[in-house]
């Protein structure tokens, strides 16, 4: 299954950046240039992850953050806020955004796709536990008369589900590390 990232940044020269070293690792990239434009590409690419600058016009990239991750349909989906090197990037508000991590610009390739990894993993990972609550087609799209529904899913080997929980997390690991490690930091007044 090949992973799409959405990439929502009004500089061209970004885009033309994280496209670069998305599409090179693999990933279907789509881009915007607004947050309009995001929130549109967001219901019709479903991305595993978005890339989203704080200062995106008409949307910031903290709203954007906060309506994918409060809604039902995209909730799988990590969200990266980005910002230019001398941006400002308030943190309190990524954090009550919901935001899974915060990039720099201009794009180091090795940054990017290590703060990526984990979250397509966890979007795969969240798309199988949620995929009973995702929108289906609509009855008007199931025509009468048409083939048969598909068989039923077959029974799953407890084995390979807990291999692929595994890899989730050992990709999943050192990012959580990092965060939980910050945190105590914060609290502890560091």
């Amino acid at each position: 299954m090949t992973s799409r990232i959405l990439l929502a940044d009004d500089s061209p020269h970004a885009q033309r950046m994280g496209e670069r070293i998305l599409r090179e690792e693999g990933f279907d990239v789509v881009s915007a240039l607004d947050g309009a434009a995001a929130l549109a590409e967001l219901d019709a690419s479903e991305p595993d992850v978005v890339l989203a600058d704080v200062f995106l016009p008409g949307l910031s990239g903290y709203d954007l953050c906060r309506m994918i991750k409060t809604s039902e349909r995209h909730r799988h989906a990590g969200v990266i806020l980005i910002a230019g090197l001398l941006e400002p990037v308030d943190e309190e508000e990524a954090r009550r955004a919901g935001c899974d991590g915060v990039l720099k610009k201009p794009f180091e390739a090795s940054a990017i796709l290590d703060a990526i990894r984990p979250l397509v993993d966890k979007a795969h990972f969240a798309r199988g536990l949620f995929v009973d609550s995702l929108p289906q087609p609509s009855t008007a799209e199931s025509a009468v008369g048409s083939a048969p529904s598909a068989p039923p899913h077959p029974p799953l080997d407890p084995e390979a589900v807990r291999a692929a929980v595994t890899i989730a997390l050992d990709r999943s690991l050192p990012a959580l590390v990092e965060e939980i490690t910050e945190k105590v930091l914060l609290a502890l007044g560091y």
